[in-house]
């Protein structure tokens, strides 16, 4: 156990409830230990007594008491905090979950998942440091666009990979997103299917809405629900893919009259819309959960935390992650 210690609450922690910032830093301090410490006064905020739904505010220093758990060491990696560190280190820090057979990561936002036009680093790239003693680099099994984080499976082996990627293709695999966009869906919950194609733009490629039957489109199936609103600007949407189409999400999204904030590509608003002050201009779309099967018996089932830019955003909304009860 460390002595008394004095944190200093970050930027993108303004606004969090004080028990939800304990559950994050201190994740093994229980409710009843934590009330315990409020009520006698050991745990104090700018010195003065607090409750566990206090709002926190930036730059407030935070009274620690000597606790019998650790401290969550580290703070959340992001394309920029990963700069200058070694590749094989930045994989240990944003591992989630890992056996003989699997990884599974949380991508941050910003960084690609493959290589290609313009991309210095990757996921694939970096997974070279991570090749086992028979010289077997650590295989992926799916895709996240590079401005969508969480979590991300790789698989070890190739006969590991070809058993994950047939349960992506038999959609045994069950994937759940978290995303803020603009306004609120007429319905609370629903089914999206549409047929996509791709075209190219100046731009890059974008995803657009096709007919049916057109040459080269696919078939799109999503499902969505509200978990949350702030009044009618903007609402938390839990997404389910059915299909895996390119930008899928996204384009579906926006398809209902509901575009993912800072969506570079489908992100459309009236002039009368104003983006909401206080939220990052960055895409709010979150690979929060996956449910696949494991290559030998059983299923995994891995969960990962919100970026820090998403964080930012909930706690400013009043969002409470539990809202979602995506974790039982």
């Amino acid at each position: 156990m460390a002595g008394v210690e004095q944190i200093k609450i970050e930027p993108d922690e303004d606004g969090m409830r004080l028990d939800r910032w304990f559950k994050q830093h201190y994740p093994g301090l229980g409710f009843g230990p934590l009330q315990k410490l409020l009520r006698s006064g050991q745990i104090r905020l700018d010195g003065g007594r607090a409750k566990s739904d206090t709002r926190v505010q930036a730059g407030q220093l935070m009274r620690i008491p000597p606790l019998a758990v650790d401290r969550k060491s580290g703070a959340p990696v992001t394309a920029r905090t990963m700069r200058g560190v070694e590749d094989g280190d930045v994989l240990s820090r944003i591992l989630l979950y890992e056996d003989d057979k699997v990884l599974v990561f949380d991508k941050p936002s910003g960084l690609a998942v493959q290589g290609g036009s313009g991309v210095v680093r990757s996921v694939d790239s970096m997974l070279e440091a991570w090749r086992n003693k028979k010289g077997e680099k650590p295989r992926l099994v799916h895709r996240l666009d590079r401005d969508t984080s969480g979590v991300l499976v790789v698989a070890r082996s190739r006969l590991a990979a070809m058993k994950l990627a047939e349960s992506f293709k038999k959609r045994e695999t069950k994937k759940t997103y978290w995303a803020l966009v603009k306004g609120v869906p007429k319905q609370r919950e629903g089914k999206i299917s549409t047929w996509l194609i791709k075209e190219p733009t100046p731009d890059g490629d974008r995803m657009r809405v096709a007919n049916h039957g057109e040459k080269g489109a696919d078939h799109a199936v999503s499902f969505y629900r509200v978990v949350e609103q702030a009044g009618q600007n903007l609402s938390w949407l839990e997404m389910e893919p059915y299909t895996g189409r390119t930008h899928q999400l996204r384009v579906h999204a926006a398809y209902i009259g509901c575009p993912i904030i800072g969506d570079p590509k489908y992100f459309e608003a009236d002039q009368n819309w104003d983006f909401p002050g206080g939220l990052q201009n960055r895409l709010h779309l979150h690979a929060r959960r996956i449910v696949i099967p494991h290559p030998d018996k059983g299923s995994i089932n891995v969960s990962a935390p919100l970026p820090p830019h998403m964080r930012q955003s909930w706690n400013l909304l009043g969002f409470d992650e539990a809202a979602a009860e995506d974790d039982g």
